[in-house]
């Protein structure tokens, strides 16, 4: 079986596939998936991270931001590590005393960690975004696994140490949670992954979700995006079916405010082309709603810190809680109302590892002579996160000014005050 995976990869690298450390994409990583399989990358993560926890804590170095460690795992076992029944292999664990750190900020223990990605399959899910990126989710709806190219990769490990002093000074953050950076090699195929958080919670059904830039420039969710069971929809679709999300003025000036520190944290880094990764839940549609995105329930809601929409706001150092009388029906997310309707958002800022460099100043003045340079997506990271904050802050989300209390907002049967 695996021979004629490889045979068919070499076929279609004629296509223009690249091996050693190039990257596979569209079809040829569905082979190279099958051919590394989950399970081996679940191993690599397992015996790794495993292996960091006999050595000592300390605090993290510069140059710990740029180690690699690396290790072969052969199908027979050797003396260090086990034996398995796929392909021979080698792991890479990438800046693994930092990645240490940033788990432990936000209070992931390594059983804990290892449990939630190790123990059970990983489910696959379909991307949301428009990167060519494989996404795939832990059991326990904790981690999100996604594969990136050797270009990302890179540059996260440029961002590391940026990021580690911005989460120092503030862990509260719509950005992505980085918790480790791993890449699994076999038969000259690279796979890289990112292990982050996740945003949209399967156990609870979005009604609606969207990937957001602040552009208009070809921002409509395609015919077949449409036909999927949950399609993810853009910029002028919300236009066309929302006006609007309606906040509180506290929850509003908390959101924006935390946008704001984002995307300022993002232009320093001159990134630009993400997305804000928005998930709408309808609560009048609670009974037909629950667990329409799968069968798998968050047991007591998120553990990792900061990690829900409404800690990530608002956050005070301690794991997300159930608001009073809710069943944890929340899970996390941010109270809000469009029209008559009640809505629980859940929401963060996704695919940042794109930085502004040449090809992308090239594709932004080319589309500017065909089209208004204002309204296409790539554009320089100032004007970007400008025109990102604008649109968030002015067409997707609102300020209503008559306060309603989230504490009572699911007493007696989800009403609001």
């Amino acid at each position: 079986y695996c021979t004629c995976l490889i045979a068919h990869y070499f076929t279609l690298s004629a296509a223009g596939v690249t091996t050693g450390c190039g990257w596979l994409s569209g079809r040829c990583q569905v082979v190279a998936i099958y051919l590394l399989t989950l399970g081996a990358i679940q191993l690599g993560i397992g015996y790794s991270v495993g292996n960091m926890t006999s050595k000592p804590d300390r605090d993290v170095l510069m140059q710990d931001f740029y180690v690699v460690e690396s290790v072969f795992l052969p199908s027979e076992g050797s003396n260090l590590t086990p034996a398995h029944h796929y392909p021979d292999f080698r792991f890479k664990n990438y800046a693994p005393l930092a990645f240490r750190y940033f788990r432990e900020l936000f209070g992931i223990k390594p059983d804990d960690y290892l449990y939630s990605i190790c123990k059970e399959p990983l489910i696959e899910l379909s991307n949301p975004g428009a990167s060519s990126s494989w996404f795939y989710l832990t059991s326990d709806d904790e981690f999100i696994l996604k594969t990136v190219q050797h270009k990302e990769a890179e540059f996260l490990q440029k961002l590391l140490p940026g990021y580690y002093m911005n989460l120092n000074q503030n862990p509260r953050t719509l950005l992505p949670k980085f918790y480790g950076l791993y890449c699994i090699q076999c038969g000259g195929v690279n796979i890289r992954l990112v292990v982050m958080n996740n945003v949209l919670p399967r156990s609870l059904k979005m009604h609606y979700k969207y990937d957001l830039k602040g552009s208009t420039y070809k921002r409509r969710a395609s015919r077949k995006e449409h036909a999927k069971p949950s399609p993810t929809f853009k910029d002028l679709d919300f236009q066309e079916m929302h006006e609007g999300l309606y906040f509180d003025a506290d929850t509003y000036n908390a959101l924006m405010k935390t946008l704001q520190r984002d995307c300022r944290v993002l232009e320093s880094f001159k990134i630009m082309d993400y997305s804000l990764l928005l998930g709408i839940h309808v609560l009048d549609r609670k009974l037909r709603g629950r667990g329409g995105m799968g069968d798998s329930k968050r047991q007591g809601g998120q553990k990792v810190l900061y990690s829900t929409a409404r800690e990530s706001i608002q956050g005070d150092g301690k794991a997300a809680e159930p608001l009073p009388d809710t069943d944890d029906e929340t899970l996390g997310g941010i109270p809000a109302k469009h029209k008559d309707e009640k809505l629980l958002i859940f929401l963060g800022i996704i695919d940042i590892l794109q930085s502004y460099r040449f090809i992308k100043k090239v594709e932004h003045s080319w589309k500017a002579l065909v089209h208004d340079g204002d309204t296409v997506s790539v554009h320089r990271p100032n004007f970007y996160a400008d025109r990102f904050l604008k649109f968030m802050g002015t067409t997707v989300f609102k300020k209503i000014h008559r306060k309603f209390n989230a504490s009572l907002l699911f007493s007696n049967g989800i009403q609001f005050k």
